[in-house]
């Protein structure tokens, strides 16, 4: 390893004697030891060892002049830098019942779910992290608004005195528009669930009796609706895909063209938010949901006709739990301790990830009384009797209280905090200042006592990043549990930090000295707070109009396989979760400056997709290689518009840098198999509400900002690329 970026200081050399110096310091011994030799011109034979030795010697002094990696790294351990461990991933877990049960029904923490195992790869188990309440939900109130908005206001209550409830919670009644009698996009109606049922991530089957097709003018495909939850900061989509809606928008088209009744009712699958707390908007209290009325295309009216309905009920039939990708070790014996100081034992599973509550280590003594023990990075501060031990989360090692032998000149100066240490010294100590003291740091396990480590949790790393609809197996048996599915793909996910990386942190964290004053200091905090799950960071510079508020732009760690496979990475896969944006900031809120206000965001992405006609040489003229080479381009495109692996020193695209052609033909031109380039044409596109929209061809992408950054989206952006090869 090269420590090329260590600034070049002055330094002396141990020995400043170059070969030269060496072969002429040789040369004018030669007199004094050994007169008969005469000879000193280059082609004698003992000219020629002195040169070989001279050269010898010249390496060795290289050497010695060099501080060497192992003493780097020794440097590192005198600082107590250690590696970081791997960042499990998270995962939200759908429990799907068998049927709606008529009480709550509680799943534990602590279930294990995984992936398949196939012939080539391991079963990636995740363990929840909570328990899963499924409660009975009961519709309190049914309330309709002309427009949606987002702290709901005129509101018309539309169950009171006209409809009835059944004693299952199920409501009836005349008919009921849900919208307007002529609905404009932005009408919609809200739900309010009672806030005494535990409904926080609930999958609820909505009811809905109606007649066919009420609501004309609409595609049943395609229904201009959406369904919301309110988060407690925001509304939600809660409608995964529109197979779940039975009602096809409330027109009941393929039930009614199935020979089904809609009077009896079809079902909108529903999941709901991990977290939805119970609020109060205006004079109504409870969980809120809505549907809203959104333009058809081409800015048609939505709905001909109101929809109407007869009939509303729901039930729970299942839930979401979030998923750490770890296993839980319980209970390990580490052996019977020696009662020496500094005994080490070492876990069986290892990477350890970092502790929860609960894990610790319990010693038990002969007569069985338990004894808990606390972690602490060093012993720095521990005194004989604090209970304290050190964990390696990398080798799974644990360390008691060593005995260090220190001179008593030194405890002297110690002050408060070397009066607590122990004063067991050699006879005759007592009347020498200067006399080596045995000092004890930290508490000792009884010998002979049994240690045991409560609770573990082995695990993480990026291979935890899985793809949505790839955790299907439960491991552990839930009575009424029929499958588990993950609908969204695993995130947060890291591995452990190489000795590559530890090198080039240690140098940051010296500079900012835990303490975030530059925007250098808020970059490489938040790369630290996020322990590998953030890939990139960036702060941008102050205005005037945020006077007082830091933003930095946040890139999360995610799976580059996709690219490697030709797919590209997901728009959705770099978005910044609630979870890893609050821990940022948690972070990040300790070390700032007084009357700082941090925001955490996601840069603005510019999509970016090519039109190119490539001729290829002859021996590639054939469908089988012009696949290949459409699959090379395609691999190579991802790479280089890409945040994370793009740019030209492959450490990302940089914020605000423009696209131009000329950067695709010097891609193009470095394949040996393209003969020719023809036109090349470049297509930005832009997020427009929910979807990305291509734009007009042109010669450059220019994102405009500096918190922008252009990356190759094609796969998903409803344009797919389009790479001629002649």
């Amino acid at each position: 390893m090269e420590f090329d970026f260590l600034p070049n200081l002055p330094k002396s050399d141990l020995d400043d004697r170059k070969f030269e110096d060496l072969v002429e310091e040789c040369l004018q011994r030669i007199p004094r030891y050994c007169p008969e030799w005469t000879n000193h011109n280059p082609s004698d034979p003992g000219i020629t060892l002195v040169e070989l030795f001279s050269w010898l010697t010249d390496q060795m002094l290289a050497r010695f002049n060099q501080v060497p990696r192992r003493q780097y790294i020794a440097f590192l351990e005198l600082l107590g830098i250690r590696l970081q461990p791997p960042t499990p991933a998270q995962v939200e877990a759908t429990f799907y019942l068998s049927s709606a049960l008529p009480q709550r029904y509680s799943i534990p923490a602590g279930i294990e779910v995984a992936t398949e195992r196939t012939a080539s790869a391991e079963a990636i188990v995740f363990t929840t992290d909570a328990p899963l309440e499924i409660g009975c939900p009961r519709i309190r109130h049914l309330l309709t608004a002309p427009q949606a908005a987002n702290q709901p206001q005129a509101l018309r209550d539309r169950l009171a005195n006209l409809w009835a409830q059944t004693s299952d919670g199920d409501w009836g009644g005349p008919e009921l528009a849900l919208f307007n009698e002529q609905p404009q996009p932005g009408n919609c109606f809200y739900l309010v669930f009672d806030e005494a049922e535990p409904l926080d991530g609930n999958a609820i089957a909505l009811t809905i009796k109606g007649q066919e097709a009420t609501p004309t003018g609409i595609n049943p495909n395609a229904p201009p609706r959406r369904w919301e939850a309110w988060n407690g900061e925001q509304w939600q989509p809660v409608l995964d895909q529109e197979g779940d809606d039975a009602t096809q928008g409330f027109s009941f088209n393929e039930l009614a063209r199935q020979g089904g009744n809609p009077l009896q009712g079809a079902d909108v699958l529903l999941h709901l938010p991990v977290e939805w707390p119970a609020v109060q908007f205006t004079t109504y209290r409870g969980r809120w949901l809505r549907c809203t009325c959104l333009p058809a295309a081409g800015n048609r009216t939505p709905y001909e006709a109101a929809p109407r309905i007869v009939g509303l009920g729901c039930r729970s039939i299942g839930g979401t739990a979030r998923a750490s990708q770890c296993l839980k070790i319980d209970r390990e014996l580490l052996g019977i301790s020696n009662g020496e100081p500094g005994q080490t034992f070492t876990l069986k599973s290892t990477p350890v990830l970092p502790r929860l509550e609960g894990e610790h280590i319990v010693t038990v003594d002969a007569i069985g009384t338990p004894r808990r023990w606390q972690e602490v990075n060093d012993f720095a501060d521990s005194g004989p009797q604090d209970l304290h031990y050190t964990l390696d989360s990398g080798q799974g090692t644990i360390q008691f209280g060593p005995q260090v032998r220190e001179s008593n000149a030194l405890r002297l100066q110690g002050g408060d905090r070397a009066s607590r240490l122990p004063t067991t010294s050699t006879p005759g100590a007592e009347t020498l200042t200067t006399a080596t003291l045995e000092q004890q740091y930290g508490a000792l396990p009884p010998r002979g006592c049994r240690i045991y480590m409560a609770a573990y949790r082995t695990g993480g790393g990026l291979k935890g990043n899985v793809q949505a609809g790839t955790v299907r197996v439960l491991k552990t048996a839930v009575p009424y549990v029929t499958h588990i599915i993950n609908r969204q793909a695993a995130r947060n996910g890291s591995d452990g930090e190489t000795l590559e990386q530890a090198v080039i942190r240690v140098p940051k964290l010296l500079r900012s000295r835990d303490r975030a004053v530059t925007p250098e200091d808020f970059e490489t905090l938040t790369l630290q707070a996020g322990s590998g799950t953030v890939a990139r960071a960036r702060c941008l510079p102050a205005t005037t109009e945020g006077a007082g508020t830091v933003r930095v732009l946040v890139i999360p760690q995610v799976d580059l396989t996709p690219i490697q496979q030709g797919l590209g990475l997901a728009p959705a896969a770099l978005e910044l979760n609630d979870s890893l944006e609050q821990q940022i900031l948690s972070y990040l809120d300790e070390r700032r400056l007084l009357g700082v206000n941090v925001v955490c965001e996601e840069p603005d992405y510019t999509g970016l997709s090519i039109q190119a006609e490539l001729y290829l040489e002859a021996a590639y003229d054939h469908p089988e290689g012009r696949e290949d080479v459409r699959r090379r381009l395609r691999i190579a495109l991802y790479t280089l518009f890409n945040p994370l692996t793009g740019g030209p020193d492959g450490t990302g695209w940089p914020f605000g840098r423009p696209v131009y052609v000329a950067d695709v033909i010097a891609l193009f031109q470095s394949f040996p198999q393209i003969r020719q380039i023809g036109a090349v044409q470049l297509f930005e596109h832009r997020w427009q509400g929910d979807r990305w929209q291509r734009l007009p061809p042109a010669s450059v992408v220019d994102p405009g900002a500096e918190g922008t950054i252009c990356s190759w989206f094609d796969r998903y952006s409803n344009s797919g690329h389009f790479l001629s090869c002649y």
